[in-house]
């Protein structure tokens, strides 16, 4: 078996130091053989030591915040409690991935190794910051992937009804087409003069056509019972749907009786069954075309949102950039949230990294309802400042403490429930907004929280 001096020289950080410091940290540490599958810390378990890995493979392993962390390390490296770590527990479970060796130096005697080992402990600062940097960035994944899952639900509910609908009415189309062909075939079957062609074609145009507003409720359901009432004054007892359709048309009554005169009654029911599955697909086509538009707005957007196909830097216009993030979270502000828009009316356009500014706005916008309980006002604004634009987003929620203010933007800071928020996200609008050279500040009081971001115009604006 190799000396543990040996080993311990063969660590980058302990590479060159003197003997007599390797000596001493010797006489403080413990050499502890690992089986494989060996626990040499525990989560959950006082942070009381520092490691160094002589031989084998090892594993860190845990739960951080509902995820599995999972980061594997070889012979050569120095984990557990560092100097200056303010690790009061250790939060996950390390383990020997093979039979192993490692050095257990106690936590307890840091402060004394800064003082007679002060390269390793600069070194080890090192190693601490890399550790912060892969947790922060762990983090951040975590929290973009969040985010990204909470935006794809909604997208996709906002998506569904609209794809469902469609989907409704073609199926409803293929029965409705067979009845206007058999009513086609009868009619067609049928003597009738070109007047009377003309009388039938006229009004079916007339019926499915319209495009002035449908009358209100009561109005509707009135006149639906005074053309169901005529519909069986002549004989026709089945043709409730269409007295309903054309009730919401503000059909005309006296139209039909117009029709009944013109025609008889077998020939008057075939046309009027044509008419009503007239009506009824032109209807269903408003719906598809309705539902598709809906769908082709959406996509749009999340290009818009995504600056999919289009350069990762450009000039944008920053109230096109708002709408396509309210677009995007409409899910969550169409339950209760009323969107109060004040947009400088000259376009402001700013340099901006991809889709960075959308971050800034979903941010701010999700946590503005959240904060409301989902039902309340948002207030959008945006104008000039000398040579910057500022965009305000406000909200009438119950406002942020003085106590959490001042902390908002630090990262890893949350009020919400476990599993509810990483509070990465201000963190994140705050390194977005610097790296746009811009500033942002909030104001909050009870039933007025406002965000106000200051970002540089792009040169040649207005």
């Amino acid at each position: 078996m190799a000396e543990a001096s040996e080993l311990l020289r063969r660590t980058p950080a302990f590479a060159d130091l003197p003997d007599d410091q390797i000596a001493w940290f010797l006489s403080q540490s413990e050499d502890l053989p690992l089986k494989a599958g060996a626990a040499y810390a525990r989560q959950g378990e006082p942070a009381d030591a520092m490691f160094v890995l002589l031989e084998g493979e090892f594993q860190w392993r845990g739960e951080l915040a509902g995820e599995t962390f999972v980061r594997e390390l070889k012979a050569g490296e120095v984990t557990g409690v560092l100097p200056f770590s303010r690790m009061k527990k250790f939060t996950l479970t390390g383990r020997a991935l093979t039979d192993a060796r490692v050095l257990r130096f106690p936590a307890a005697l840091l402060p004394e190794l800064v003082q007679k080992m002060p390269e390793l402990a600069s070194r080890l600062v090192g190693v601490m910051s890399d550790r912060i940097r892969e947790a922060t960035r762990f983090e951040q994944q975590r929290d973009r992937l969040a985010g990204l899952g909470k935006l794809s639900a909604g997208l996709a509910h906002e998506l569904n009804n609209p794809a469902s609908a469609a989907k409704r009415a073609t199926s409803q189309l293929r029965d409705i087409l067979k009845r206007v062909r058999d009513a086609s075939l009868e009619l067609g079957q049928r003597t009738l003069t070109a007047e009377q062609k003309s009388e039938i074609e006229k009004l079916e145009a007339s019926l499915t056509q319209v495009d002035g507003p449908p009358p209100d409720p009561l109005a509707a359901s009135a006149l639906e019972d005074e053309i169901d009432s005529l519909l069986r004054s002549h004989g026709q007892n089945d043709l409730w749907q269409l007295a309903a359709d054309l009730a919401h048309r503000n059909f005309k009554p006296e139209l039909l009786e117009h029709l009944f005169a013109t025609l008889d009654a077998g020939t008057a029911r075939a046309a009027l069954v044509r008419i009503s599955s007239s009506v009824e697909i032109a209807g269903l086509l408003n719906e598809i075309e309705s539902s598709t538009s809906r769908i082709s707005d959406l996509v749009g957007a999340i290009k818009e949102y995504t600056f999919m196909d289009q350069a990762p830097v450009q000039n944008v216009d920053i109230v096109k950039t708002l709408e396509t993030t309210l677009t995007i979270l409409n899910h969550k502000l169409k339950h209760g949230v009323a969107v109060q828009r004040d947009y400088q009316k000259i376009p402001l356009r700013v340099n901006s990294f991809g889709s960075e500014l959308n971050q800034i706005w979903t941010n701010i916008i999700d946590n503005a309802i959240d904060a409301m309980g989902g039902k309340g006002k948002l207030r959008v604004r945006t104008y000039r400042e000398d040579q910057c634009v500022v965009v305000e987003i406000a909200d009438d929620g119950p406002g942020i403490s003085p106590e959490v203010q001042p902390h908002i933007f630090e990262p890893f800071f949350t009020t919400k429930g476990v599993g509810e928020g990483t509070g990465l996200g201000l963190d994140t609008v705050q390194r977005i907004v610097k790296k746009h050279r811009g500033n942002i500040q909030v104001n909050s009081k009870p039933g007025d929280t406002r965000f106000q971001i200051w970002l540089p115009l792009a040169e040649g604006s207005n």
